[in-house]
């Protein structure tokens, strides 16, 4: 076995036993836009110690899922300052072929797909494919079979080397702990293929930001991944309490947050000068029994894209309340099908209030039902960022570009972050 195969190897036997006392076998999410946080206990991570903080880069990784690979999207890339792509996604078929049948790779290879590439390159902006592996199953077969994995980083290859990109995100989610020795071998023999191919491309990799995602991450360090995007979202999901994706903080006593992650991360030893802190741009909205900050749903919620929802965020009468531990926007806003009142904040959108009482919407109807939106605007973020400049990480990086287009403050919030500008 190969030295770093057999240090990943001795790092995962010494933690899966805690994943498993803490948390069990993940369960399989409902598929979401963005990767699921687990529930692991936040008591199994270990306690951080300190380390030197590297000196802070400001690299910008952009997912841009097929989805939003439309015509609108070159002219939209344009003017947002990424310094690496990710083209998200292609996945394998049972033969390790690429899937051609996929969305994913018909955007990619397509015109749409030709000319974001072409255009980034001309810009300097790097471009990856992301190579997605999601849910257990499936994920058994895979790491369990070596042929088939070699088969893939074939294919793989030989697509960036079609496609002339420069390089790989492997985006594995939904994995057996068991299986990450084996994770961390495929993610190093995937680099080296690439590398072999192209001595200038690179390999990156997505990990969640739960106990498990940290053990990938720390596997996949030491097989030698260029770039660990630590997805600092999906703390909260269609099944959880309302709040924040990404919150800075928690409201609800729950210790699992971006700076729990970070901490963990840390104290798994995956570099800081090789991290990316991925934040997102999407929203969640659930219904809820009352108009206020910390309100009950009344049902499961649903992912809100800010781009979806113009006319709610462009509206000056609809003013957000920010909550101040989290570090969130909530809109609450009315679903009974009629324009929704103003949301229960004095002020201007963004401004800092306090929630008011449900008396402060006297006047509405009895019979309204609500629906509270969680969602990070450039304000909230700018202090998420903040984290990446305090822990000396490599950069930043967002899920998913093209959702917030046509609200150009997001675009500047990155610039300002890409040019090392202070972020409050």
């Amino acid at each position: 076995m190969p030295r770093r195969q057999f240090a990943a190897l001795g790092l995962v036997v010494a933690i899966v036993v805690a994943i498993a006392a803490a948390c069990g076998r993940e369960p399989d999410g409902e598929p979401e836009p963005s990767p699921t946080a687990a529930s692991a206990s936040p008591s199994a991570a270990p306690t951080p110690t300190p380390t030197p903080r590297p000196i802070p880069g400001h690299e910008v990784y952009g997912f841009v899922p097929y989805w939003e690979m439309d015509d609108g999207i070159a002219a939209h890339l344009r003017t947002t300052a990424l310094t690496t792509l990710a083209l998200f996604s292609v996945t394998n078929t049972r033969t390790g072929a690429i899937d051609t049948k996929q969305n994913g790779y018909r955007r990619i290879t397509g015109g749409v797909g030709e000319r974001v590439i072409r255009e980034a390159h001309e810009r300097g902006v790097r471009v990856e494919l992301v190579f997605t592996s999601f849910g257990h199953e499936r994920n058994g077969r895979f790491f369990e079979d070596v042929a088939l994995q070699d088969a893939t980083i074939a294919a793989l290859v030989d697509l960036v080397g079609e496609l002339r990109l420069d390089g790989v995100n492997a985006d594995v989610e939904s994995l057996d702990p068991a299986l990450v020795p084996a994770y961390g071998a495929f993610v190093g023999r995937l680099r080296d293929a690439v590398i072999a191919a192209d001595r200038s491309d690179g390999l990156s990799v997505a990990t969640p930001a739960n106990l498990l995602g940290a053990v990938m991450a720390a596997a996949a360090a030491e097989a030698g991944a260029d770039r660990i995007f630590l997805m600092g979202y999906d703390y909260r999901v269609a099944g959880s309490a309302p709040g924040a994706s990404a919150p800075l903080d928690r409201r609800d006593g729950e210790e699992r947050h971006l700076v729990w992650s970070l901490d963990l991360y840390e104290a798994l030893g995956v570099p800081a000068e090789r991290t990316l802190l991925g934040l997102p741009l999407y929203g969640m909205s659930w219904p809820v029994a009352r108009p206020e900050l910390g309100a009950p749903a009344t049902g499961r919620g649903e992912v809100w894209i800010p781009r979806r929802n113009l006319e709610v965020l462009r509206d000056p009468s609809i003013v957000p309340v920010r909550d101040e531990i989290e570090v969130v926007e909530l809109y609450a806003l009315a679903s009974d099908g009629s324009a929704p009142p103003r949301s229960p904040s004095p002020g201007s959108s963004g401004s800092a209030a306090s929630t008011p009482a449900p008396s402060a919407l006297a006047g509405s109807p009895e019979n309204y039902t609500w629906r509270a939106v969680y969602v990070d605007s450039p304000e909230t973020l700018a202090p998420k960022l903040a984290l990446a400049n305090e822990r000396g990480l490599a950069g930043a990086g967002f899920w998913a570009i093209g959702y917030e287009r046509g609200l150009p403050a997001y675009a500047d919030l990155i610039a300002s972050f890409a040019a090392g500008e202070p972020m409050r």
